[in-house]
């Protein structure tokens, strides 16, 4: 961050509010212009990026929890996962759940007021027989409980994606992680383009993409920015933001974990790059001591809550009283 005299934050200032009027009324941002925001003063970015929040989502807030459907020994060598088989973590290994065991939390996370359901593999994508077993389970999901469904089951094709479709998905979770220039240096068992592929599969179908990242893994602020830009020409319109949780075992084990500042500022930028977003939340909430309250006056309106993938989350009820607090309303965004 550079020091700037007087004339220089007034300066600033009157940029910063010309910036926010013009993304209010739907300009679209260049990297520059996203750049320069790392050097506002934080409070000020932050209030402008909520004020675009207000405008474009109103009081909407996107709740939404995931259960582990497959767990461990993952052929993929992603450097901040604990269910990689070339980690060496203590994390659970299981096949696809029984179908009562999904069900049984769906329903549980929709009687206490959660509105889409996620249900996540490991492995690079499920295969045919797997994903056939997937249908039976959201078309139960679909019948007995209601509740929106939407899967996380890796690199899928389109054909794939329309049979999940057929059956009731109405969303597909296929995060970037992070930019193109950075992807190699966290994943070299399958490539950013196979993501981008897999993404334009899902669109394809005839389904919503959730696509986002983890800050936190040794990317730059440009490499932040570009993500950002590869989800806005994709046209995503649901973004988680997870913050990296170091997992003994892996090889980013000892990264320096990000801060309350941190976060609130990735999500402000987010929120002028992709002004009507579900901007969500996800790993490594839980770690931040507010668990995400500033972040949700930053620009952030949607959140995964009650536990993640490996690790413990916020319980639902807890987020609910929290959003109560902050004037929300939860509802279903950007689908």
């Amino acid at each position: 961050m550079r020091l700037y005299d007087k004339k220089d934050v007034i300066s600033m200032t009157e940029n910063l509010m010309n910036l926010t009027a013009e993304v209010m009324d739907g300009r679209m941002i260049t990297r520059e212009e996203a750049l320069d925001l790392y050097d506002h003063p934080l409070e000020e970015l932050c209030e402008c990026a909520d004020r675009i929040r207000r405008r474009f989502c109103s009081n909407q807030f996107d709740i939404c929890t995931i259960i582990n459907g497959k767990s461990g020994r993952c052929s993929e060598n992603c450097r901040f996962c604990a269910q990689s088989a070339h980690n060496h973590t203590c994390v659970s290994e299981y096949p696809l759940l029984p179908d009562e065991k999904i069900i049984e939390q769906a329903k549980s996370d929709h009687d206490q007021g959660v509105l889409r359901y996620s249900i996540v593999t490991s492995g690079k994508r499920l295969s045919d027989g797997e994903v056939e077993a997937m249908c039976r389970v959201v078309r139960k999901i679909r019948e007995e409980v209601g509740i929106r469904v939407c899967v996380s089951f890796g690199l899928l094709n389109e054909q794939q994606f329309k049979k999940l479709k057929a059956a009731g998905v109405t969303r597909v979770h296929n995060n970037l992680e992070t930019s193109r220039r950075n992807f190699p240096n966290i994943c070299t068992t399958h490539t950013f383009d196979e993501k981008i592929k897999a993404i334009r599969a899902a669109q394809a179908a005839g389904l919503s993409v959730c696509s986002g990242g983890i800050m936190g893994l040794g990317e730059t602020y440009e490499d932040r920015i570009d993500m950002a830009l590869t989800l806005r020409d994709l046209g995503v319109k649901s973004v988680p933001v997870n913050m990296l949780n170091p997992i003994p075992g892996t090889p980013l084990a000892e990264n320096e974990r990000l801060t309350e500042d941190d976060m609130r500022r990735i999500v402000a930028v987010y929120r002028f790059i992709l002004p009507a977003a579900s901007i969500r939340l996800a790993g490594g909430r839980g770690l931040l001591p507010d668990k995400g309250k500033g972040c949700f006056t930053s620009g952030a309106n949607a959140a995964i809550s009650g536990d993640m993938l490996t690790t413990a989350g916020i319980t639902v009820k807890r987020d609910m009283e929290l959003l109560k607090e902050l004037g929300y309303e939860t509802g279903v965004c950007n689908e």
